[in-house]
């Protein structure tokens, strides 16, 4: 398993040198397939997050790992007025405070945040797709703990996970967890499962699927996006049925969004 300095060094290198949806994303897709497949989770966020009863002009949100502040953007479009983002690295935290410069960024590990978030004091926390990169257990917990303090009473965390009803999966800068696992660490931070939607369905690896379709689809994938021409017309080709398959099935092989409430 890396260090954490190593993890750092790694997403500080990662977001220095690609500060776009490839280097947030799935990078070995390209730029063009990822900007598609980023329409598609744009979508389900605002769908799902527009539910949430919150008084835009008073509520106050907190997205952990913004990257590039696509989760920002959007909480912005949903007409939210105060908005705090967090990244674990420097080289994001700059760039957002240049695009985003009446938006306040603070660089931390949400695990250990120190004293800079107050408790209690968020309506909402958006933490999206960065919660299977941190790969040690006692931090993953540490965070949902962490994100727990900072919500009052009731308020509700949006999450994007990947929820495996299969074996867990281990590698270097990535755990995806069992839904098991992640309900359970859910429950012993103090929150409320309200829902699970499908955030994607093809337009990602098939983590949560047998491990021939993961093998074949996964070839298929890399095949079609092996130039940035090929890997547009192939986000552009998948992201109608995309678009339906989030909302007819209640499940998905790969990203997940969950929507959890405070106790």
């Amino acid at each position: 398993m890396k260090t954490r300095a190593e993890l750092r060094g790694f997403w500080e290198n990662r977001l220095r040198d690609d500060w776009t949806e490839s280097g947030v994303g799935y990078k070995a897709l390209g730029r063009a397939f990822n900007l598609w497949m980023y329409r598609v989770r744009s979508e389900v966020f605002c769908r799902e997050a527009a539910t949430l009863p919150l008084d835009p002009a008073t509520a106050r949100i907190l997205d952990v790992g913004s990257g590039t502040g696509f989760y920002i953007r959007h909480w912005q479009l949903l007409g939210v007025k105060s908005v705090v983002g967090c990244d674990l690295t420097q080289a994001a935290v700059n760039r957002l405070r240049e695009r985003f410069p009446g938006v306040p960024f603070h660089q931390l590990d949400i695990a250990e945040p120190g004293d800079v978030l107050e408790p209690g004091s968020f309506d909402a926390v958006s933490a999206m797709d960065m919660l299977f990169h941190i790969t040690d257990d006692a931090q993953y917990k540490a965070a949902l703990q962490s994100i727990h303090r900072t919500l009052r009473p009731g308020g509700f965390f949006v999450l994007s996970e990947n929820f495996l009803h299969g074996r867990e999966q281990r590698g270097d800068y990535q755990t995806n967890h069992t839904l098991t696992w992640i309900t359970r660490a859910l429950d012993e931070a103090g929150f409320e499962v309200m829902r699970r939607v499908p955030m994607l369905v093809l337009m990602n690896a098939q983590v949560d699927a047998n491990p021939a379709w993961r093998k074949l689809w996964g070839g298929l994938l890399r095949a079609v996006t092996l130039t940035e021409q090929t890997g547009g017309v192939a986000g552009a080709l998948l992201f109608p049925l995309e678009r339906r398959l989030v909302r007819w099935l209640r499940e998905s092989p790969t990203t997940e969004l969950m929507i959890c409430r405070r106790r």
